[in-house]
């Protein structure tokens, strides 16, 4: 990976459109969020999203875990690097630093965020639910953080509802994502409920009845989350509905997952729902999330 400064104006636009295609197509929820940010956040906020897909993929892109050790290691020298003034010539990477120069992040967040990734490198179960969330908030909770940051936003009703939001999102995603974990032999859910339950069913895309009250467990935290988030509804600025509204696409993905009594491994792949926009352009209209 190369460094220097990506080159000219024209280098950035490009790089930004690559940015919000990827956006687009691996996390679109969250792109969709983007839409409705001024013109030059929604373009900071494709950077960070695409960043966060470069070190959230990492697990899948390596064969062992200390390439993808040495892989996220490159990112944090090329975060520390935009910090200094210094950009790696890189697709995202450009876009970011841009980003990072205009509006000053906490780089502690990118470092949380970082760490937070190591943990997908590591074979072995979560202990507890509590360690599930603890994942959650370094890894999705961060991000939404810095989503608060690109912004520009400095309030701490919103940073107490964003990280709410975001601890929620990486829980449901969590579950929803646990058919596609269990093919690959990996597993999310933690050990303390999952003591009744044998692995070797999941593996084998069978699971028995028990896993039901495991899922449950985990969605009730989520929804739990929520709940805390919804507390500051009409404690925090509209510029910070971007990175909040996302919790209204959450919850049709709760909701979803208890009709279907939790039976994830029997559930057809969700498609994106066309009345997504509108959700969100009403929760934005009425300052709601």
């Amino acid at each position: 990976m190369q460094h220097g400064a990506q080159g000219g104006d024209g280098g950035l636009a490009a790089a930004w459109a690559y940015c919000g295609a990827q956006v687009r197509a691996a996390d679109h929820d969250r792109w969709l969020c983007s839409l409705f940010a001024p013109e030059t956040a929604r373009r900071d906020l494709w950077a960070l999203l695409a960043f966060n897909l470069e070190i959230a993929r990492t697990r899948e892109v390596v064969r062992e875990p200390m390439l993808g050790q040495i892989r996220l290691q490159w990112w944090r020298e090329a975060i520390a690097e935009a910090y200094a003034g210094q950009v790696r010539a890189h697709q995202v990477m450009a876009p970011l630093a841009d980003a990072i120069a205009r509006h000053r992040p906490p780089q502690a967040h990118f470092e949380a965020l970082l760490e937070g990734r190591l943990r997908d490198l590591d074979d072995e179960p979560v202990e507890t639910l509590a360690a599930l969330e603890a994942y959650a908030r370094a890894t999705s909770a961060t991000l939404a953080l810095l989503m608060l940051d690109m912004l520009d936003v400095d309030d701490e009703n919103a940073r107490a509802a964003s990280a709410a939001i975001g601890t929620a999102w990486a829980l449901v995603g969590l579950v929803r994502a646990t058919p596609h974990l269990a093919a690959r032999r990996r597993l999310m859910l933690p050990q303390d409920l999952m003591e009744d339950i044998n692995p070797e069913t999941l593996f084998t895309g069978r699971p028995d009845d028990r896993l039901a009250g495991a899922l449950r467990a985990v969605i009730d935290r989520a929804a739990a989350h929520l709940a805390e988030a919804r507390c500051y509804r009409r404690k925090v600025p509209a510029a910070a509905l971007p990175a909040l509204i996302s919790a209204r696409l959450l919850d049709r993905q709760i909701a979803r997952i208890r009709r279907a009594g939790f039976r994830i491994f029997d559930q057809p792949a969700e498609t994106p729902s066309p009345l997504a926009p509108i959700r969100l352009w009403w929760a934005v209209r009425t300052g709601g999330f």
